[in-house]
Order: structure tokens, then sequence, then C-alpha cells
């Protein structure tokens, strides 16, 4: 991983009816989102392997915490779901609505 960005944007949770769990998501945006999609097209022109759902792999830090996931594209805003899962919401504290400071390395 070589590229990394900031931003800081709102916790929010997705829910579905059919569905009983819910979900904490951060949306990535704007120049991030940018620095991520032109890193992941020059991959897949260099001829890397194509992840599922046109994911990327980052390691994801929030505060003191660290963790490798993936983000996906967002049809519906343009850029990138950061799933925040329980553990990392517990360590640092977070609930949905805040405004959290983030940093992808990908």
């Amino acid at each position: 991983m070589s590229e990394s960005v900031e931003t800081t944007v709102a916790l929010w949770i997705w829910t579905s009816p059919e569905a009983p769990a819910s979900w904490h998501f951060l949306t990535i945006e704007g120049e991030a989102a940018e620095a991520i999609r032109a890193t992941a097209l020059m991959r897949r022109l260099e001829g890397g392997q194509r992840r599922g759902w046109g994911s990327i792999r980052v390691t994801a830090t929030i505060g003191e915490t660290s963790w490798q996931t993936s983000v996906f594209p967002s049809k519906e805003s343009g850029g990138y779901l950061l799933p925040v899962k329980a553990a990392v919401r517990k360590a640092e504290g977070l609930t949905a609505g805040d405004e959290i400071a983030v940093r992808l390395a990908y």
C-alpha cells in the first residue's frame, strides 16, 4: 500500500426491513474518492487482479485504531463506502452521526 487519503465524514447506519442486522458506514466522497478511483484504475490498467464488486483493499485508521478492510463503490454517492465494524466503534467511542476523521492507505 503506497497511497493514502484522509477525510472527515459522518458515520451512518444502513438497515433493511429484510435484514435483521444493521451496518455502520462512512461514505468517502470528493477528492478522497477520486484519488482511490484513480489508483484502482491504474492497477486495473497495469494488469492487476480485479476484486469483487469493484472493492479496493485498504488499511483504515480512526484515532488509535487501524484495521484492514475494503472500500466498495457507492452508486448513490459516486464515492466509496467504508464499513466500520463494532470493535472499532467501541474502541473509539463512535456512534451514528459522529463526524469522524479517517485515514485510508491503499
